[in-house]
């Protein structure tokens, strides 16, 4: 039978795996091998995929994907010979040591997802990285440097990963840098309550003939769950140093880069050269290809030829590309051929499998004689809350529940601090305006700097709230949750279900969103999320939607900036549908995701990446936002226009004189000279630099109810959207009417009247034209720093030139479609 035949609640013992390729791989990577027994967890709704449990840890599978393997009750696997344990090959010498540079240690963080290696490097580093209790969070490389006992630690946290297969980015990555950089030590982080799916990659450092110092991660959860280990024995068998850690309190850190200098000095008894064996027939073909691999003398500078033969015999694609390379004969690659042809031939499955199998088999042996299992408490209370969260009928709902109430906390509890910053603003501002002597010192800094940055440094708390709402569904587990239920859906669109945290992601900013599309095994898959997440609304869009919503939607805020991002995912959504049925039609990969246990958050670890995106935030208003704020104002400054200032300061004081002279109505003056500065200033505007652009590009733009000033904020949004409102605060200082009460932004663009044109005389914003400038902030042009990412991550600029052609253009029409209903209605 078939593991997809079995029920909730159900066992089996797989017997085969089917299929070929990245598929095969894959899922006997993550530990699908022969006579491993394999739990019916949950099923995900709308015959979404089923959870699985299989050595101690949960994994997702689509249906399709259980339908290839095989597998056999619990009674009928009694008969199933288990993976043979067939020893190490002991060669009894220390690994080479690394040439010590006054006592300076490159060191190299290698680990599952979730096994706390972003956790333990920040701890060391004191950065402040953000990591996710879901696969893929760490998508680069970080450094950062520590001090021990006289010693200088270059560290580097490489990206969580599985394998060290050419199979997605991440893999690749980490075992590019180790053959390139080649780090005195790497630290193989592992959850000590998830040994025997976390010692597959540590086989595969074993592989690769490098000095390793193993941390036990987590140790205390392993005590917990009353399970023993008998870490010197474990260490022993695999010739690798083992220090037990637990990450989040800093518990063994001093011990670990004890053992790491010990191990780097060469003065640690543990550690020997050791291979593990892959049985008789496999050692031959490994010893035939290794003499191959030996001729060419610059293969053995780059890997170590044991590593080499056994991925040439996996067929890894990189291995044959480098091969290939330097084998002008191809010697190494007719050999390999030929061999995995006769193990194929004698065990009767496929090569990579044997080796699979064999790794499994090492680490089964090696935890036979050292670990006594527990149980894991963690699996337990998080199967009691899956019960909820991922119910078939109401994990959904639950789900846009918590999305709801992300946007409402976000937009009413947000409102208060809001109110403070602002009359903080207005109080600074005022200050600098009587204290400085009138000129263009003063209006650049009042008029231009404090005003624009003002008009973006109020939403700051809004930006913090969203990311407090983020950052716990990233660190608890329930984002892999939400891909787990959404494949289904996801899968309808031509999407892998891992695209559907890059998603969620780009609510926050698309740029690491853009990036977290690594994790996407596929091409195809990763390149279709790539095009559709400017379509998610980041955090820099929200500035612009408060304020909008706020003036012209105040009595459903809410409701409006929900349908806001709802019409963001509908947009991704038909882009999918649409670039899926005429550019993406290749086969999907497989869903194979882990379902870490449910964690509770630190306090320390959420505050902190609040923190950071506050401190992001606040560069940005310093930085980029700043420097275009002056060009703002700068362009609407000049050129100066002397003979317009000159007529109107005229007029000016000749109604002074006549104030002066006549006694007259003093009420009635002082209007007639507000209103001159008004006329004054707007002439002003009209002839400077920016007003010229915003008149060249109006014609473009009146089509869809808008005009000169809403395109020129357009235009400098392109930079990053929230300078769409220091633009306008920047343009509203002149373009609108000089009463007292109109010093608030909203109550300025509530009176923006059209200056030419059939509707000149009219509001600018009716509520069917701020909802269509909002949707056009909603898709058109990512800012400059999504382009460059989709550019990097997609390999090409021509994918990034048509995102902005695409998103530009989309926005229009959407624009103009609701201004028409507006009418009509």
């Amino acid at each position: 039978m078939n593991l997809s035949e079995l029920q909730k609640g159900e066992k089996g013992v797989i017997t085969k795996v089917k299929g070929y390729g990245s598929f095969q791989k894959r899922i006997m990577e993550m530990g699908f091998v022969k006579g491993k027994t394999v739990n019916v967890i949950k099923c995900a709704p709308f015959k979404g995929p089923v959870e699985y449990s299989i050595m101690d840890y949960h994994v997702t599978l689509r249906r399709s994907e259980a339908d290839l393997i095989e597998i056999v009750t619990p009674e009928e696997a009694m008969s199933i010979p288990s993976l043979i344990y067939e020893g190490t090959i002991d060669e009894n010498i220390q690994k080479k040591s690394a040439q010590q540079q006054q006592k300076r240690i490159n060191v190299a963080f290698v680990g599952n997802p979730n096994c706390g290696k972003t956790t333990l490097f920040n701890y060391l580093s004191g950065l402040r990285q953000h990591t996710g209790n879901y696969s893929g969070v760490t998508v680069d490389s970080s450094h950062a440097a520590y001090t021990h006992k006289g010693y200088n630690f270059n560290l580097v946290d490489l990206p969580g990963t599985y394998s060290l297969t050419a199979y997605t980015p991440e893999e690749l990555f980490v075992r590019k840098y180790i053959f390139r950089e080649h780090p005195d030590i790497v630290v193989n982080i592992v959850d000590a309550t998830n040994l025997e799916r976390n010692l597959y990659l540590t086989t595969q450092l074993i592989d690769m003939d490098i000095k390793v110092v193993l941390a036990l991660n987590m140790y205390d959860d392993l005590g917990e769950s009353g399970a023993k280990l008998e870490i010197n024995d474990l260490a022993s068998l695999l010739g690798i140093p083992i220090v037990p850690t637990i990450a989040l309190n800093g518990t063994g850190v001093k011990e670990l880069f004890d053992e790491i200098i010990e191990v780097y000095e060469n003065r640690n008894p543990i550690v020997r050269h050791i291979h593990i064996n892959y049985g008789k027939e496999v050692e031959k073909s490994i010893a035939r290809i290794r003499t191959e691999i030996e001729r060419v003398p610059q293969l053995l500078v780059k890997v170590s030829p044991r590593f080499l033969a056994l991925k040439l015999l996996e067929q890894d694609k990189q291995a044959i590309r480098m091969v290939t390379k330097l084998d002008t004969e191809s010697s190494i690659l007719k050999c390999s051929y030929k061999e995995i042809e006769r193990i194929e031939l004698l065990r009767q499955e496929k090569c990579e499998s044997v080796i699979t199998n064999s790794k499994y088999g090492f680490i089964n042996g090696a935890l036979k004689t050292t670990y006594t299992p527990g149980k894991d408490k963690r699996r337990k209370h998080s199967n009691a809350v899956d019960k909820v969260l991922t119910h078939p009928v109401f994990g959904f709902p639950l789900f846009l529940f918590f999305i709801f109430l992300m946007f409402f906390s976000t937009f009413n509890i947000g409102a208060f601090p809001m109110e403070w910053i602002d009359s903080g603003i207005n109080i600074l501002n005022s200050f600098v305006k009587s204290s400085l002597p009138e000129g263009m010192l003063n209006d650049l800094i009042t008029d231009g700097i404090i005003s624009g940055c003002g008009s973006v440094l109020i939403f700051l708390p809004n930006i913090v709230i969203l990311f407090l709402f983020i950052s716990f569904m990233e660190d608890s587990g329930y984002m892999a949750r939400a891909s787990f239920m959404m494949d289904h859906a996801m899968h309808k669109l031509g999407l892998h279900g891992r695209s559907f945290i890059p998603l969620i992601m780009g609510f926050g900013c698309n740029v690491p969103a853009i990036m977290a599309t690594r994790t996407i095994r596929n091409k195809n898959d990763r390149l279709l999320t790539i095009l559709i997440t400017p379509f998610m609304s980041c955090s820099a869009r929200l500035p612009v939607y408060i304020l909008f919503i706020g003036t012209f939607f105040p009595q459903r805020p809410t409701l409006v900036l929900f349908g806001i991002y709802l019409v963001g995912i509908t947009m991704a959504v038909l882009s999918a549908k649409i670039f899926n049925k005429y550019f993406f039609k290749t086969k999907e990969t497989p869903f194979v995701m882990e379902l870490p246990p449910y964690r509770l958050p630190s306090l320390r670890s959420i505050i902190i990446h609040m923190w950071d995106k506050a401190g992001q935030y606040l560069k940005k208003v310093g930085g980029v936002i700043l420097i275009a704020v002056i060009i703002i104002w700068a362009l609407g400054y000049f050129p100066l226009n002397n003979d317009i200032e000159l007529s109107y300061n005229n007029k000016i004081e000749q109604l002074k004189s006549e104030l002066n002279a006549n006694n007259s109505d003093s009420d009635a003056l002082n209007t007639d000279i507000e209103q001159l500065n008004f006329r004054k200033n707007k002439e002003l505007l009209e002839n400077s630099y920016l007003g010229r652009i915003g008149k060249f590009i109006e014609p473009t733009i009146r089509p869809l109810g808008f005009d000169w000033h809403i395109g020129v904020t357009l235009l400098t949004g392109t930079a990053a959207k929230e300078i769409v409102i220091s633009t306008f605060g920047v343009l509203m200082q002149t373009a609108a009417e000089g009463d007292e009460g109109d010093k608030i932004l909203q109550t300025k663009l509530q009176n923006l009247k059209h200056e030419s044109g059939k509707l000149k005389g009219e509001k600018v914003f009716t509520p069917a034209v701020a909802l269509g400038f909002l949707v056009f902030v909603l898709i058109y042009f990512p800012c400059i720093g999504v382009v460059s990412a989709i550019a990097r991550e997609a390999g090409s600029w021509r994918w990034a030139a048509f995102t902005i052609l695409y998103t530009t253009g989309l926005a229009w029409f959407a624009a103009f479609f609701i201004n028409i209903a507006g009418k009509f209605m």
